[in-house]
């Protein structure tokens, strides 16, 4: 059974920092694409980022120049590096992967249990 476990969440001050890391475990054959979500109560879940097993990338306009995602293919592990962190990126962020297994290289998807991120004015 695949499962994603997120880290690296908390509470930080206006143009801070923060990791966010994402692992999924299980028979794991390829993890095609992560993506990063953010929600906020009331509000529908947003996507943030995304990379691809290419290591190609994508950012929400809000966050380009501020947030950088990565990934350890060897680790089944993503990352998004929050820099310069603004009170309006305070929500839930959630991990997403699509990822094949080794059992029938089908696709399927998955999600984080999601982290909470509190940025302070």
């Amino acid at each position: 059974q695949v499962q994603l476990v997120e880290s690296g969440g908390g509470l930080v001050q206006t143009g801070g920092s923060l990791r966010l890391s994402c692992t999924a475990s299980g028979n794991i054959a390829r993890v095609n694409n992560w993506r990063w979500y953010r929600q906020v109560p009331g509000k529908e879940r947003e996507w943030v980022a995304s990379i691809t097993h290419a290591d190609s990338t994508n950012y929400l306009d809000s966050v380009k120049g501020r947030f950088t995602i990565s990934r350890d293919g060897a680790k089944n592990t993503v990352y998004l590096q929050m820099d310069s962190l603004k009170p309006e990126d305070t929500a839930v962020y959630y991990c997403h992967a699509a990822l094949a297994l080794v059992r029938d290289w089908r696709e399927y998807v998955h999600w984080g249990q999601g982290t909470q991120v509190t940025v302070s004015s």
